[in-house]
């Protein structure tokens, strides 16, 4: 399967939800924490809100290197997905990030979000309903 198939099969199942676990570290101490995400497929991140004062964005801005999760929740086994990403993330700088974001989330605009930008590394999608622990690699070049 060609880096174009596979992006395609992992956007499909990025577009099909809303939040993510964002894994962080900092002195071999992890933390994990839930965010509603958008996706701005065109360029390949995700996006979300954070604020300067929680532990993870505070490890972020020390180590940017992170990992986020997202998953179908089900007991079938038939029916299992899920995505894992390694990534880094920085601050948005994207004025069209604010606008993605805001249009998903309109009522996020009263609390003025601080954006991040996750740029994934390697995506690793699961799809059980595609054969029993299937498993899509997609390592990210900076030149596709």
């Amino acid at each position: 399967m060609h880096n174009k198939e596979k992006l395609s099969k992992i956007i499909s199942f990025v577009k099909e939800h809303h939040v993510l676990t964002l894994a962080t570290s900092l002195d071999n101490l992890v933390q994990c924490s839930s965010a509603f995400y958008v996706y701005n497929e065109k360029e390949n991140y995700f996006i979300i809100a954070g604020d300067y004062k929680s532990e993870h964005i505070e490890n972020v801005q020390k180590n940017s290197l992170v990992a986020v999760n997202i998953v179908l929740e089900t007991k079938e086994i038939g029916k299992i997905e899920g995505l894992q990403v390694k990534a880094s993330i920085s601050l948005s700088k994207n004025s069209c990030d604010k606008d993605l974001y805001l249009k998903s989330y309109p009522y996020a605009k009263i609390m003025k979000p601080v954006l991040w930008k996750i740029q994934p590394l390697e995506m690793k999608l699961t799809q059980n309903k595609l054969g029993f622990g299937k498993k899509i690699i997609l390592v990210i070049d900076s030149k596709d």
